[in-house]
């Protein structure tokens, strides 16, 4: 299958180069040019210099980018030059409102749009083992979805447009709440005079166990936030989180308030650290 991969960030470019690894013909595409090339020299891909370059007669076209308005720029300038039935997959995180535009734009030309944002951060990207949430037609993701476990461990189908956004939503409310959860639990036990890692080996086998916990504890209670995804980023997301609660009305106390705390965080210059960096703004207070 002819793809392309517009996107060559933290995020993309290991997805791009599994395809590639996987025996793919691969193009990408980065605003930053040089960063497609350094891409295309380390892995065998080709570089192009612009969306429709890349674009040219894919079956395939996936796109990692920023934010709801790089996405509708990319698609837009993409779909013209596409292949007849081409799949454009989007694994941005968005609005389910774009991922709904982009959708019904991609149908009017004959085209699919799947919107398919993913979980599992840098290290999941690197290892090939992302968990995708997939909105859109269900034969047209079955379609790509081989080609897409080239770098996922699990490949699931929400329902119409959007419905992978939604998910993504989900996801990242849980995060905030176990997160904020796990900052408290880390500054109660330096606070309260306990040896941080035997805590952590006395809860962490049983229901206090998460993700967070085994792979955060031990930096967090060191006050070390350089492992993976970025504050920043989180933002963003809790931000589409709480505009489409404003809408379908769900109500998301802690999510909003764990956002706040971010901000604080943020306040601290600690924009590109990572998620767990919410007991920095506890550790301040001690």
């Amino acid at each position: 299958m002819k793809i392309a991969f517009a996107g060559l960030g933290v995020m993309g470019a290991p997805m791009a180069r599994h395809l590639i690894e996987a025996g793919h013909d691969v193009t990408g595409f980065n605003r930053t040019a040089s960063k497609a090339e350094a891409w295309a020299a380390a892995t065998g891909g080709k570089a192009a210099a612009t969306v429709a370059e890349a674009a040219r007669g894919v079956d395939l076209f996936i796109l990692c980018v920023g934010n709801d308005d790089d996405v509708r720029a990319v698609v837009t300038e993409a779909l013209p030059h596409l292949s007849e039935a081409a799949v454009i997959v989007d694994h941005t995180t968005t609005s389910a409102k774009v991922a709904r535009e982009m959708a019904e734009l991609a149908n009017e030309q004959g085209k699919s749009f799947i919107d398919a944002p993913v979980s599992g951060g840098q290290a999941g990207a690197e290892n090939g083992q992302l968990s995708v949430m997939a909105g859109g037609d269900a034969a047209a993701l079955a379609k790509v979805e081989p080609v897409v476990k080239a770098y996922s461990k699990a490949i699931k189908h929400m329902g119409p447009a959007g419905s992978g956004q939604l998910t993504k939503m989900v996801n990242q409310i849980a995060i905030a709440g176990v997160v904020q959860g796990l900052a408290e639990a880390v500054h109660f036990a330096q606070v309260a005079g306990l040896d941080t890692d035997a805590a952590y080996e006395a809860v962490s086998k049983g229901a206090a166990q998460s993700w967070q916990m085994d792979n955060r504890w031990r930096t967090a209670a060191k006050g070390e936030f350089d492992f993976g995804f970025a504050v920043d980023w989180m933002r963003k997301d809790l931000g589409l989180v709480l505009d489409e609660a404003r809408t379908n009305g769900a109500r998301l106390s802690l999510t909003a308030l764990v956002d706040q705390f971010y901000a604080e965080v943020q306040a601290m210059g600690g924009n590109r650290w990572d998620t767990s960096s919410l007991a920095a703004r506890l550790q301040l207070r001690d």
